[in-house]
């Protein structure tokens, strides 16, 4: 199928699960999902992928064997093109609407300490910068987890230390109800944010990179 934008549906779908989030809820409108949430997920991931490469759309089920919190369903659905260990585009719908992001979601061990040598270097750390400075000036969120005090081996008067406090770097722009993205526009717009993110997603990938 060709991709004509999440119909209201998706939303209201996300809405009720929030409410009810049971087997017999999502049996009941299992149809709802596969129609309006997912077909129309692997239509627009499919119709990136020839410039961004192969997408996973995630299952809808959450893995409860080791969380506190056990309802069964995801209550958004994702789909993300990897370039690099948990590294590259990201699309989302939701109950709050659409939004993309794009970068690295997590980083441990060697991928940690290759990206925050990266960020050291005087020469990549400001090209590195520089790119989440233009991102910020076009509308998106820096975002990614962040810790509180320096990390070990680093100074704190580095010129930047607030940049090496992140261990996962991400740029994202959320939608929201904005009525394109119930509309094929919406793929455009996906499309331009991700160009807008790949330099973001080539650093890290790079950085990380054996």
């Amino acid at each position: 199928m060709s991709f004509a934008g999440f119909p209201v549906a998706a939303l209201d779908f996300y809405d009720d699960l929030e409410v009810d989030n049971t087997k017999s809820f999502w049996e009941a409108h299992k149809d709802v999902y596969t129609e309006h949430v997912k077909a129309p997920m692997v239509a627009l991931t499919d119709a990136l992928g020839q410039e961004f490469g192969a997408a996973k759309v995630f299952r809808p089920y959450r893995d409860v064997r080791f969380a506190k919190d056990k309802t069964p369903y995801k209550t958004h659905q994702g789909a993300f093109v990897g370039v690099g260990p948990a590294t590259g585009w990201y699309v989302e719908v939701a109950a709050p609407g659409v939004r993309v992001g794009g970068g690295i979601y997590e980083a441990s061990g060697v991928y940690l300490a290759r990206l925050r040598e990266a960020m050291a270097e005087e020469k990549t750390g400001k090209v590195l910068q520089r790119i989440l400075r233009d991102l910020e000036r076009g509308g998106f969120e820096v975002a990614g987890e962040r810790l509180k005090t320096v990390p070990r081996g680093y100074d704190k008067e580095h010129p930047r230390i607030e940049l090496l406090k992140m261990k996962t770097v991400l740029g994202m722009r959320s939608y929201g109800f904005e009525p394109f993205v119930h509309t094929a526009e919406l793929l455009d717009r996906v499309r331009e944010d991700w160009r807008r993110l790949r330099p973001l997603v080539t650093w890290v990938a790079d950085a990380i990179a054996e």
